[in-house]
């Protein structure tokens, strides 16, 4: 029956993906992307309310955007604007209604960006727990299914890869062990991420806006060729650092398999690959998170070490 609901669950998020819009780039007659020259940043075509900047608009009804069309960022509601599919309807537009009100409020949308991924994060902090949980029960348990491990190391037979998981999930039950737990990290992960970038890509009054030297809606590797190329190099260190040391901290009781011990560094490579190229906004999303999870480790290891002492 779990098997079933596990298969369920994965045929409706696909289904949600691929009944949706996503981010379109703008292109000109050519279908080269269209770039604003002063952030240097690619524009979305799809955008989903009016941009603040006249050189913006300009660009945008030159590439035959009908701007007049679109309500202004501060006025843009859920219901703004035509619909586009379930993703769009439930994930994109509500958050940027909320990022935008909240931003309006603060008076910097960066700093509203931060305040709602802490949110969500705090929201989801009892399910990402038990992640962060299970990763210090296979610590507990690692001495057990290393033995399992070295016992079968030499047996490539059915009965003996039988009888290996079959002692593997003694091992699980006796310590609690859920080894798919580990996937939710991820599940919950990669469609906050993706909201979060349509979001930002979608949304003029994010993108236009600044914060300690960042354009919110350029690359580093665009600012790094800006008079604020240092913001954009500490920005890359705190994605670079926050990315491993939350890796690390979430592999640290996986390391049963050798060739998992590199996986937090092979993973922060990508992650730091990626971020190079990713809207400002997006980053500031990724470190705060990093943080989140990396304080969220840090606190569980303590609860376990007062828990074992106790």
């Amino acid at each position: 029956m779990k098997k079933i609901n596990k298969k369920l669950i994965l045929i409706l998020v696909l289904t949600l993906f691929l009944t949706t819009g996503c981010t379109k780039t703008l292109t000109d007659k050519k279908n080269n992307p269209v770039k604003n020259e002063v952030t240097g940043q690619n524009l979305t075509q799809n955008i989903i309310c009016k941009p603040k900047s006249k050189e913006t608009i300009k660009i945008y009804e030159k590439n035959g955007v009908d701007i007049k069309t679109l309500p202004d960022c501060e006025n843009f509601k859920i219901t703004s604007g035509k619909y586009e599919g379930l993703w769009t309807g439930i994930f994109v537009k509500p958050l940027s209604f909320i990022l935008i009100l909240l931003g309006n409020k603060i008076g910097n949308y960066a700093v509203s960006l931060i305040i709602i991924s802490l949110i969500i994060r705090l929201i989801a902090f009892p399910f990402t727990k038990k992640t962060a949980m299970q990763s210090e029960l296979i610590k507990q348990a690692q001495p057990e299914l290393t033995r399992i491990q070295n016992k079968y190391k030499d047996k490539q037979d059915q009965e003996s890869l039988t009888k290996q998981s079959q002692e593997m999930m003694r091992v699980y039950k006796k310590y609690n062990i859920n080894p798919m737990s580990g996937c939710l990290f991820s599940m919950i992960q990669l469609p906050l991420f993706i909201a979060f970038f349509e979001a930002v890509q979608r949304t003029p009054a994010i993108f236009e806006d600044k914060f300690l030297g960042l354009q919110l809606g350029t690359t580093p590797v665009i600012g790094f060729g800006t008079s604020t190329i240092i913001a954009y190099i500490i920005l890359m260190i705190l994605i670079a650092l926050s990315t491993l040391l939350s890796f690390k901290l979430n592999m640290s009781g996986n390391s049963l398999d050798p060739s998992m011990k590199m996986m937090p560094i092979m993973m922060s490579v990508m992650i730091i690959i990626m971020g190079l190229f990713m809207p400002s906004a997006l980053g500031i999303y990724w470190v705060t998170t990093n943080l989140f999870t990396v304080f969220q480790n840090l606190s569980v290891k303590r609860s376990k070490k007062k828990y074992g002492k106790a």
